[in-house]
């Protein structure tokens, strides 16, 4: 299990290196929700921390007010 956490937290290592840095800075959260979902992930492993980063996703949304939002 501790193995596939490190392989999640390696996929949004990349994500940030290689994808969002060319994506208009359009995340309505302070921190983003890539960085938001790395916190969660090292502070409460795989199974917790996906579910609040997948929370986190469907809450940012044009309708909502956004704000710091801490992991």
């Amino acid at each position: 299990m501790e193995r596939l956490c490190h392989i999640a937290i390696s996929a949004v290592v990349w994500y940030q290196e290689s994808v969002s840095w060319r994506l208009t800075k359009c995340c309505r959260y302070k921190p983003s929700c890539s960085q938001y979902c790395l916190e969660t992930l090292v502070k409460y492993g795989l199974l917790k921390g996906a579910l609040k980063a997948a929370w986190r996703l469907l809450r940012c949304n044009p309708f909502s007010p956004g704000g710091y939002d801490p992991a």
